[in-house]
């Protein structure tokens, strides 16, 4: 990551805090959160710095100084309030209603240059009433685990929030699932919105309609603007628009080699926004039941599972969102729930189709090549990511009119001949232009590298054995490449 040199300089007013801050959430009333403080924290070492956001915010990263960061985002020096958000959840199937932002806030919205609201929202903040009895803290390699997960995933194309800034704070925390104590750190996060599925569930187990509609009309207002709320089957177009948001993130998860870990309801966006990173992984190899997280013993949120989960998950929406206005009903609603499977699979083809390069086949010639790289994929000792990685960096024009240079590096390339024949018949219909411009293409969509498990250790062990970021730096230089 380069930082610009005159990062460094303080500049006497602080851009953060004279950013337009909105009041769209809590103009909504205090029973949808808590007023809560930041924590002091007795260290403050900017470690990352979201440059590549700032511009979204009408920002200049050249006018933002490391002291900007730290004393919005690690000191907290600002007169707003803060909102501990509330939510309830099915975690795991189980429904909990002793959830809410136990170790976060929302630190602000602010309008981007684009007209659209953004959440600054914190993680590792310090305690608030949903804590449980926990310190409200984050462990310094959960944030730099959170940075590899949404920049690589924002590379890749997934609808994601971004992390604008994570600071290491000087504490000692201990934690049973890694050797302790364990460095601290404050996260800010950049996300469309922190209103959850678990938001709306929450008001339905207070049986408070009222408040659920009031929800209702802001998120259809600020985040589904251009549906008019007066029309007839207003609200049952936000809930078909859902399913398809949601479908499309699904799709996106699973072209990116990706496992989310803890699809639990209060981990799911009423944006159709993937956020919050926990004990994900990117799959090594193309493996439906593979799982991420250590305690998923049943494999419920297996790699393969995701796009079962997310359509579960709609379905339990449906109940607090059931009355809420005359056109949410149970028939409605479920109705637009069928609609799931055809968008996921639209978007999955299309996503893979564009890892693929090939954009423009038909839906049927889209099929089949889409199932014959993931037959490869699944059956042979094929790395998931090598495979694109390796695409990217041996295509070539000179493909289309010699079928033995497809793969021709490939080891052993008589398991890659089925699908190069059917590579190289589609490549006849493009022209040399065009063939240039698959190449361009290619190199846009598909990373060089992917941080599976072992990558993010070796990432991390230089910083925490030397206090090394070089090789962490790196790697974010790479991705973006």
């Amino acid at each position: 990551m380069t930082v610009p040199e005159s990062s460094q300089s303080p500049v006497s007013r602080n851009p953060f805090l004279s950013l337009e801050y909105e009041t769209a959430l809590e103009s909504l009333g205090d029973d949808y959160y808590d007023l809560v403080e930041a924590a002091d924290f007795p260290t403050h070492i900017l470690r990352f710095r979201g440059d590549r956001l700032l511009p979204k915010l009408g920002l200049d990263p050249k006018q933002v100084s490391d002291d900007h960061f730290i004393e919005s985002f690690g000191k907290f020096g600002s007169s707003r309030p803060f909102l501990a958000l509330c939510y309830h959840g099915y975690q795991f199937g189980e429904y909990n209603p002793r959830l809410g932002d136990g170790r976060g806030f929302l630190y602000g919205q602010v309008r981007g240059t684009d007209g659209k609201l953004y959440d600054f929202g914190t993680k590792g903040s310090g305690t608030t009433p949903y804590s449980r009895g926990g310190d409200g803290r984050l462990t310094l390699k959960g944030g730099v685990r959170e940075i590899i997960a949404s920049e690589t995933l924002a590379r890749l194309g997934v609808n994601t929030s971004r992390c604008l800034s994570v600071i290491e704070t000087g504490e000692q925390l201990w934690r049973g699932d890694e050797p302790s104590p364990t460095r601290s750190c404050v996260m800010v996060r950049l996300s469309q919105s922190h209103i959850r599925f678990g938001t709306f569930e929450r008001l339905h187990y207070l049986r408070r309609k009222d408040l659920s509609k009031t929800l209702l009309d802001h998120v259809m207002d600020v985040y589904y603007p251009h549906i008019d709320r007066q029309q007839p089957q207003a609200y049952l177009q936000f809930y078909r628009e859902l399913v398809d948001r949601t479908a499309k993130l699904a799709a996106q998860w699973m072209v990116a080699g990706f496992c989310h870990a803890v699809l639990n309801t209060d981990n799911m966006s009423i944006t159709g926004e993937s956020f919050d990173y926990g004990p994900y992984a990117f799959i090594p190899s193309y493996d439906p039941k593979f799982t991420a997280a250590y305690f998923d013993y049943y494999g419920r949120y297996s790699y393969g599972n995701q796009p079962l989960v997310c359509k579960l998950n709609l379905e339990l929406l449906q109940q607090p969102l059931s009355g809420v206005t005359p056109d949410l009903t149970p028939e409605a609603m479920s109705e637009a729930l069928k609609e799931f499977d055809r968008s996921y699979e639209t978007n999955y083809r299309q996503g893979m189709l564009r890892r693929l390069g090939l954009l423009n086949l038909d839906e049927t010639d889209g099929r089949e090549l889409v199932k014959l790289t993931v037959d490869l994929l699944r059956d042979n000792e094929v790395g998931y990511h090598d495979f694109f990685s390796q695409l990217r960096q041996q295509f070539s024009p000179e493909w289309r009119d010699n079928p033995d240079a497809i793969f021709a590096k490939a080891d052993p390339p008589q398991i890659l001949q089925p699908w190069t024949a059917l590579y190289h018949r589609f490549l006849q219909a493009y022209s040399t232009t065009e063939l240039k411009d698959i190449q361009s293409h290619l190199a846009a969509v598909n990373p060089n590298q992917i941080p599976i498990r072992p990558e993010i250790e070796a990432i991390w062990e230089p910083i925490t054995q030397a206090d090394n970021w070089q090789p962490f730096y790196d790697f974010l230089d790479r991705i973006w490449a």
